[in-house]
């Protein structure tokens, strides 16, 4: 049972590099973040291309990179900025909206069909997100979903979950056509580079600012490589949605964090709803 170590340990640096990220806007923009936490992953990465057996690339490798790679451009640059606009413990644990999302995405790119028990899994992810922000319910029985619709860091993590929705589908093609773990260094070289004119033209001094700032930014792309390397590393010891299922409880952590690390209030409610719309993902993933 050795993969629910690493699977555990991915749902850990998973919600450490939220934490991380969540401290360095607060000395720097986002997209120096978001690029500095794609980039400094590469050093832990990159030297696996050495020992690992490169595998034959198939006829779709290339538009599955350019594709997947681009959205993930988009969503990474909008999941640190949700970060900044929103408290740690209402952003992340929205991301958990991406297999909602995957029922209708996935469909339509894989031809893959959700089952009658994925009702479940929606009803509890929705349910959920009503229990993140109870506190509005006083006002009215719609007050939690429109405060939550309201809220710009909320919307932009939806936005997220649903451009992961398609990426994650997009990934699997690409899988498909080199290895898991080919792919997802291809991925993240893409990702680096894609962000890089992005971040020169929207920041100012950038560079300069991104060596004053070492100690601040390499540990988040140093803990979203632990993310990747535990991940991988799970998913070769059993499926891929068991590892993806104990991965979804850094949104609980990361609600942890947010309480004692950023003083944010409303610990009850939003550990409560994290934790409904954790089961909600364990129900579509795991049936």
């Amino acid at each position: 049972m050795s993969w629910i170590i690493f699977a555990s340990l991915t749902a850990l640096f998973e919600s450490l590099k939220d934490v991380a990220s969540k401290q360095g806007l607060m000395r720097l923009d986002e997209y120096i973040v978001a690029w500095s936490m794609i980039f400094f992953t590469l050093p832990l990465m990159v030297p696996l291309l050495s020992v690992i057996d490169i595998p034959e690339i198939g006829k779709n490798f290339l538009w599955a990179l350019v594709a997947g790679g681009s959205l993930n451009v988009i969503s990474m640059l909008l999941y640190i900025k949700a970060l900044k606009f929103a408290d740690l413990s209402l952003a992340v644990p929205l991301v958990t909206f991406t297999p909602l999302f995957l029922l209708v995405t996935s469909p339509i790119i894989v031809d893959e069909m959700p089952e009658l028990v994925d009702g479940i899994g929606i009803f509890l992810i929705v349910i959920g997100s009503y229990i993140l922000n109870l506190k509005h319910s006083q006002k009215s029985y719609f007050a939690p979903f429109q405060a939550l619709l309201k809220e710009k860091g909320a919307q932009l993590m939806l936005l997220v979950a649903f451009i992961w929705s398609l990426s994650s589908t997009i990934d699997k093609v690409g899988v498909q056509n080199s290895s898991p773990t080919f792919w997802a260094i291809s991925n993240y070289i893409y990702i680096a580079i894609g962000m890089l004119p992005i971040m020169l033209y929207k920041s100012r001094n950038s560079l300069q600012q991104i060596v004053q700032n070492l100690p601040t930014l390499a540990p988040i792309g140093f803990l979203q490589g632990l993310v990747v390397l535990c991940q991988m590393q799970a998913i070769s010891l059993t499926l891929v949605a068991h590892v993806i299922s104990i991965k979804r409880m850094s949104a609980l952590l990361s609600v942890i964090w947010g309480h004692f690390i950023f003083k944010e209030q409303g610990l009850k409610e939003r550990a409560a709803g994290a934790t409904v719309m954790i089961m909600g993902v364990l129900f579509i993933t795991l049936t």
